[in-house]
């Protein structure tokens, strides 16, 4: 039977597509659509798993934010 479990997804923007990128493992998808990016990282990472173990729960998700820098000019 399967269990549900959270994933944590960063939705970027490149051109005309979204990329979906999940911070636990290194599985992205893209779509024409913030909704259908996610979709389809949803089915990546279903088929990712059906190959790789799923890690253990994480007690914490990734902590995501911003980070400013100073840039040339």
């Amino acid at each position: 039977m399967a269990t549900p479990r959270t994933f944590t997804a960063a939705v970027t923007r490149d051109g005309d597509w979204y990329v979906a990128r999940c911070l636990e493992v290194e599985v992205t998808s893209q779509g024409r659509t913030v909704e259908e990016a996610l979709g389809n990282l949803r089915e990546a990472l279903e088929l990712y798993f059906e190959d790789v173990p799923v890690p253990p729960p994480a007690r914490d998700h990734p902590l995501v934010t911003q980070v400013e820098i100073c840039v040339p000019a």
